[in-house]
């Protein structure tokens, strides 16, 4: 058994749509980044490349590489899921919370789990992700931001 935490933050700006779990969410804002800027499936990202030791997101993905730039976090997610199984390791269970002001994410969390647990070729029950505000605190309060995080456990094969 491993664990594994990730983290990602990301701000919000005009002209950008908001993906989060691989769901598009309408709202006037998206996340600033190199890619989709997901920041719910980049905090999964690192938490299972951290589970394995294999550093971050970061490093295997380059903000340099044109290569990812405006793609899915989904599609990375699907490469660390490789990085995995060649580990030989299996996610045991995932937990994640998205920290953000606006929009309202409770109606858009059943699809985000739909979407990692098809990635990751695991069951919906394995997978917990949910949402909180930070109370009107900082800048996320302040609706200028995103974060994430996630806790993961992975099982050996």
């Amino acid at each position: 058994m491993k664990v594994g935490i990730g983290y990602d933050i990301h701000r919000l700006v005009k002209g950008r749509r908001l993906v989060l779990g691989g769901v598009e969410i309408p709202f006037e804002k998206g996340l600033f980044g190199h890619s989709d800027a997901d920041v719910l499936t980049h905090s999964i990202c690192d938490a299972i490349l951290g589970a394995l030791g294999k550093g971050d997101i970061g490093h295997h993905f380059p903000n340099t590489d044109s290569r990812y730039k405006d793609i899915s976090s989904l599609i990375l997610l699907g490469k660390v899921s490789e990085i995995m199984t060649e580990a030989n390791f299996q996610v045991n269970n995932l937990d994640s919370v998205i920290i953000a002001e606006k929009p309202y994410l409770a109606p858009y969390i059943e699809e985000m789990e739909n979407n990692i647990s098809r990635v990751l070729k695991i069951g919906r029950g394995k997978i917990n992700i949910k949402a909180t505000t930070n109370e009107g605190l900082g800048w996320i309060g302040r609706g200028e931001g995103i974060a994430a995080y996630t806790i993961v456990s992975l099982r050996e094969l």
